[in-house]
């Protein structure tokens, strides 16, 4: 159900398989009366539902004090008839004001719980969204853009494009993007305040203007569809537990004959030489600490899979080898050992791995620093990149 757009608008619905009542768009009505409608599916949802009843409005982006009455006698209201159930009232922090303003039906009646979703956005976040992995992050950057400066435009980049670049992280790709290939928009987006914040200065410090920095959620984007001639997810699929969301918010997003690219690893693949077989044992056991926290670090070779699963047609792929070959060895070495500290001074550690294991697991990093920085050595860290065309 669409609202009347001279007002406000907004859609409201009901999922009977989750038994959720969702709102999205901008709800701001002259009168009460102009919701009738929504109250009336809300009323009709109530006699349906058992259990758990859930009020989704975690992309209600706008909501005046009208809108808000309403919604909260309809939700106190229905506490009170219907003792019986549980519900649960889901915002997101993106949506700033979302959490504050419903946590105080919870003053008001027990039956009425506020979930936060994203809260626990994934499984594992403060390990990505640490302020320590920043530098980890700018190096990564400097050493994959010397290959896709290159790649990007066989996968279809032009000047002029408008461009999203989603989970941007600490905003550096953005900002070499925008210097080399002058889009007419430039979206950057993530759901790290601290990253978005590092971005902004590193774009100021550079006198790098016009990228929107935008603080969101990628699983559920607060774009509007059909925007973007080319949207970019680097190294990010890998971390969520649900990919296949992230590929259809990007999908939504991208103008009809656009192209989505992503970038991911296979962590496993990592080698060096010399001590090869202590290094590959260490990223076979990464490979593994990162699925226990419902992360796959192997998604590299799965994405033209997972693209065309998303409804991409025409989707191309490539991989490319970093190593301690590409500038300085140091950086490559700089790497590794910050991975150690994530992986074996954090992730380890969470999990509870004995002390043996720990000391195995970190030699095999220290002796790929070994190899990175040995005058004969070689050390490789493989991407995987993919993009597809989102059909007219």
């Amino acid at each position: 159900m669409n609202a009347d757009a001279a007002h406000h608008t907004y859609a409201v619905q009901f999922d009977e398989n989750n038994q959720e009542f969702s709102i999205v768009g901008s709800m701001r009505p002259q009168r009460a009366e102009d919701l009738a409608a929504c109250a009336a599916l809300f009323e009709k949802s109530l006699r349906s539902v058992k259990g758990n009843f859930y009020v989704n409005v975690k992309r209600l982006v706008r909501l005046n004090n009208i809108a808000f009455k309403v919604l909260a006698d309809m939700l106190v209201k229905a506490s009170g008839e219907r003792p019986d159930l549980r519900i649960s009232v889901i915002t997101s922090s993106v949506v700033g004001w979302s959490t504050r303003k419903f946590a105080t039906l919870r003053n008001v009646s027990e039956n009425i719980v506020i979930e936060e979703y994203d809260s626990e956005f994934y499984p594992g976040q403060a390990f990505v969204e640490d302020s320590d992995i920043i530098g980890l992050l700018r190096t990564q950057t400097k050493m994959t853009w010397r290959h896709e400066r290159n790649i990007l435009p066989r996968h279809g980049v032009r000047p002029g494009m408008a461009v999203a670049d989603i989970c941007c992280g600490i905003g550096d790709f953005a900002v070499l993007f925008q210097k080399e290939f002058n889009p007419s928009r430039l979206v950057a987006l993530d759901h790290s305040k601290p990253s978005l914040a590092y971005a902004r200065e590193v774009a100021s410090d550079f006198g790098v203007q016009g990228i929107e920095y935008v603080y969101g959620d990628a699983s559920e984007l607060l774009l509007e569809d059909n925007q973007f001639d080319f949207v970019t997810c680097r190294h990010s699929l890998q971390i969520f537990d649900r990919p296949e969301l992230i590929l259809q918010e990007l999908f939504r997003i991208c103008k009809p004959g656009g192209r989505v690219y992503v970038s991911n690893e296979k962590n496993s693949h990592c080698l060096g030489e010399p001590r090869g077989e202590s290094i590959q044992w260490t990223y076979n056991e990464v490979a593994k600490i990162v699925a226990h926290f419902n992360h796959d670090i192997e998604i590299g070779p799965k994405s033209r899979r997972l693209m065309l699963d998303a409804g991409f047609s025409d989707v191309m792929m490539e991989s490319f080898m970093v190593t301690n070959m590409d500038g300085d060895p140091q950086d490559f070495a700089d790497i590794v050992e910050a991975w150690r500290d994530l992986f074996v001074g954090k992730m380890s550690s969470m999990r509870g791995d004995d002390p043996d294991f720990v000391a195995r697991f970190r030699q095999g990093f220290d002796d790929h620093v070994f190899a990175a920085l040995h005058p004969k050595g070689y050390a490789g860290w493989p991407i995987w990149v993919a993009s597809g065309r989102k059909p007219l």
